[in-house]
C-alpha cells in the first residue's frame, strides 16, 4: 500500500492551492489530523452542491476523488451531518465556486 499524507497536511495544502487560484474555501468540520476521511463539498452558489470523496482502487493501489452525490445544497448538508454523526474523525471542506472548480484532479494534490 502506498504511503498516505496526513489528512491535516493535505487539507492545508489544498486550501493554499485553492487560494492561489482565487477559489474560496473553508474547513467546515475539522477531523483527525492524521487519518481522518476528507469530504469536499463544492457549492455552485445557486443552491446546488456536489459532494466529493476519496475512493481506493485496490488493484492499482491508487486513490482518487469522485463525485458521490450532487443536488440541492441542503440535501448534501444533511448527508454530511449523518456521516459526521457516524465518523468523528471526518473532515469537511466547503469550496465555493460558481464555475465548479475544485482542483481535486491537480497532480500536486495527489493523496
Amino acid at each position: 500500500m502506498s504511503p498516505r499524507l496526513a489528512a491535516g497536511l493535505w487539507v492545508q495544502a489544498y486550501l493554499m492551492r485553492l487560494s492561489a487560484e482565487g477559489i474560496m474555501a473553508l474547513v467546515q468540520r475539522k477531523g483527525d489530523a492524521t487519518a481522518g476521511a476528507i469530504y469536499v463539498k463544492l457549492c455552485f452558489m445557486d443552491g446546488r452542491a456536489a459532494l466529493y470523496g476519496q475512493s481506493y482502487d485496490l488493484m492499482a493501489d491508487t486513490r482518487r476523488w469522485e463525485c458521490q452525490e450532487e443536488g440541492p445544497e441542503a440535501e448534501i448538508d444533511a448527508l454530511l451531518e449523518r456521516q459526521a454523526a457516524r465518523d468523528r474523525d471526518l473532515w469537511i471542506i466547503a469550496v465555493e465556486d460558481p464555475a465548479g472548480r475544485h482542483l481535486l484532479e491537480d497532480p500536486s494534490l495527489a493523496i
